[in-house]
């Protein structure tokens, strides 16, 4: 039981002591109960109470989501209207048709035949957010300890709060990156941004062999079952069998199996024969109880401090390991490392790529 949540108990049994000893306590306990019910569904649904208190912030915040999602259909060649822009942002159609208008007058939007499109200025306005959010994951997934799978909806509620010069400066701490931790591109201060050349992992062929250049996290349902198994950015693939359903693969020694709706979010690069180098790499997490190994890299997944941690033990590339001994259920395992005994859970021997000898 941690502190905070010590803290938290503590207080709300001191608010129902209190409420108890009030003269009328079943009203009392109803609207506290109320209250309660109303700040959930604020968490929940990502609603700040600023944009209560400040309806400025929340237009500032649903035209700048307005523009994010016209960037998005634009870039995917499709195209989109008030009633379908409504619906994707899950905004009322009468809130939308006011943002829309207040847009026009900024010469954000153009419409043609009901189809609602950027202009110059409204894209350069959208590559500023995109910037913004993608920076923001780089910063979770580097600097803290959030799961991945919660990166997405934390950049989503920054991206409205930070300038353009905390968003430089953001940058300039993060080392300058090129891409965020999903693969992709982050627009440069002047808008530019990367274009990438990779093809949906369901369009392989039968023996291809690429590496993955990126995972769209969205819609958040398919990003967890990809995440839950584990693949990361920069992991090689080798396609094993495909067709309109399902395709299957083999990366770090495991073999994988997806649908073809689910692998059609994840993008990959056909590498050539001299790029090819992880065809024999497998997870240490799969290293059996005797047997011995040489690490060959650990995973650009694991970042930041974790990556600093497991360097400081000695897992670096080249170094001779054995796997003594697992705990109940092979969970943690402990590995014999230059004379020295650690002990991994398996999530952490997952980013850790070896040979076997």
């Amino acid at each position: 039981m941690t502190l905070s949540f010590i803290f938290l108990n503590s207080t709300l049994k001191a608010i129902l002591l209190a409420i108890l000893g009030l003269p009328n306590p079943t009203f009392y306990m109803s609207l506290f109960l109320m209250l309660l019910a109303a700040s959930y569904l604020l968490v929940k649904n990502r609603i700040s109470l600023q944009f209560i208190w400040n309806p400025t912030a929340a237009k500032k915040s649903l035209i700048e989501d307005v523009l994010k999602q016209l960037y998005h259909v634009e870039l995917s060649q499709r195209t989109t209207d008030l009633k379908m822009l409504s619906g994707a942002l899950d905004v009322p159609l009468k809130r939308t048709v006011r943002v829309i208008e207040s847009m026009h007058k900024q010469n954000l939007i153009t419409s043609e035949d009901a189809h609602l499109a950027l202009t110059n200025d409204g894209r350069s306005y959208a590559l500023k957010i995109i910037r913004i959010h993608r920076l923001w994951e780089k910063y979770l997934s580097e600097r803290t300890g959030f799961d991945k799978s919660l990166w997405h909806d934390l950049a989503e509620a920054k991206e409205h709060q930070l300038t353009a010069a905390q968003a430089n400066e953001l940058y300039e701490s993060l080392g300058r990156p090129r891409f965020d931790p999903h693969g992709d591109p982050i627009p440069t201060e002047l808008g530019e941004i990367i274009e990438i050349i990779s093809t949906p992992l369901a369009s392989l062929g039968v023996n291809t062999i690429a590496k993955i250049v990126h995972i769209e996290d969205e819609p958040k349902s398919i990003y967890r079952q990809i995440i839950k198994k584990k693949l990361h950015i920069g992991s090689h693939i080798k396609i094993i069998a495909t067709n309109n359903l399902k395709i299957i693969f083999e990366s770090e020694g495991q073999i994988f199996e997806f649908s073809t709706v689910v692998a059609s979010n994840i993008n990959a690069l056909a590498l050539n024969e001299q790029d090819i180098y992880e065809q024999n790499k497998i997870r240490l997490s799969a290293l059996n109880v005797g047997e011995t190994a040489t690490i060959t890299g650990i995973s650009s997944e694991c970042r930041g401090a974790n990556r600093r941690r497991l360097l400081d033990l000695g897992f670096i590339k080249g170094t001779p390991l054995e796997m003594e001994y697992a705990g109940p259920n092979q969970n943690p395992r402990a590995y014999k490392i230059r004379n020295t005994l650690i002990a991994l859970r398996n999530d952490q021997a997952d980013l850790i790529l070896i040979e076997k000898k």
